[in-house]
């Protein structure tokens, strides 16, 4: 058991497998929806939630995890005598960092970082699995937190939506309100540049949009290595599959990942979204 614990969110839908390896603890999301208060990838996993969201007449809204649910899992991580490092989604995007603030300040006896990745998904994921292997090397707190801060540093997201009515409904639609508008046939493709959704172009039709989707991530990476890529889908799996796999064989990464947006995160970005993100020029092993 590696000195330093790692706690992230749901919302960085890391693979299972991954999970269990490195010995992480996920604190989920919630998601409302018709008088139900769901946890996120717990009550309700991303298959039921977009057969639901095309049958809903209600949509649902988001939620952060309270500070107890947080404080439950330091205060048993910090019984095992290990320091924690808590890594979650962008504070300009959830209210998940205030929660893991709030609980850390009631145990002020643990040794807790909490570190906020101004980001989502696997960009996140990157930081996480960056300071989860120094953990399993049996990095400090402090040296953990450094690799966290250096992947931070070298990893980059960009998505593509079908449509921005879901970022709009949920208020998270930041730089991306000026394609507000656009002709159903434009796709826009966005970005988290320094916490926030901005928008980056928008290009005539989804084939288009994820053409220039990976010429931009190729752009990004400009050569360096190792690479480590991802691809995230919203019920559109085969799509992800393609991206990610014609994406690979232009960077040669030397591990992807391909997972499904949770319910968390679906409820603002609606279903047909493919995100991808990399991270480069981090030896990790």
């Amino acid at each position: 058991m590696a000195r330093v614990a790692i706690v992230t969110d749901s919302t960085a839908y890391i693979p299972q497998d991954w999970v269990k390896k490195y010995d992480l603890s996920v604190v989920p999301l919630f998601v409302l929806w018709s008088g139900e208060e769901l946890k996120d990838g717990v009550d309700i996993y991303p298959t039921e939630f977009y057969k639901r969201l095309e049958e809903a007449e209600e949509m649902p809204t988001t939620s952060q995890p309270t500070p107890a649910e947080f404080h439950k899992i330091y205060q048993k991580l910090a019984e095992q005598g290990r320091d924690i490092l808590s890594i979650h989604i962008s504070s300009k995007l959830s209210g998940t960092v205030d929660s893991a603030i709030q609980a850390k300040a009631m145990l002020p006896e643990a040794n807790i970082e909490v570190f906020d990745s101004l980001s989502a998904s696997m960009e996140t994921g990157w930081h996480v699995l960056a300071a989860a292997k120094a953990a399993m090397k049996g990095a400090s707190l402090a040296e953990c937190k450094a690799m966290a801060e250096k992947a931070q540093a070298n990893t980059g997201i960009l998505f593509m939506v079908d449509t921005l009515e879901f970022l709009h409904r949920g208020g998270r639609i930041g730089g991306a309100q000026r394609f507000l508008g656009t002709a159903l046939n434009f796709k826009p493709i966005l970005e988290i540049q320094d916490g926030a959704i901005e928008a980056l172009e928008r290009v005539r039709t989804k084939r288009k949009a994820l053409d220039r989707l990976m010429e931009l991530i190729e752009e990004r990476i400009d050569g360096r290595e190792p690479v480590y890529l991802s691809a995230i889908h919203a019920n559109a799996a085969e799509t992800a599959e393609e991206v990610l796999e014609q994406l690979a064989a232009r960077v040669k990464p030397v591990e992807t990942a391909i997972t499904e947006v949770s319910p968390a995160i679906g409820t603002h970005v609606g279903p047909g979204a493919v995100v991808l993100s990399y991270m480069a020029g981090v030896p990790l092993d």
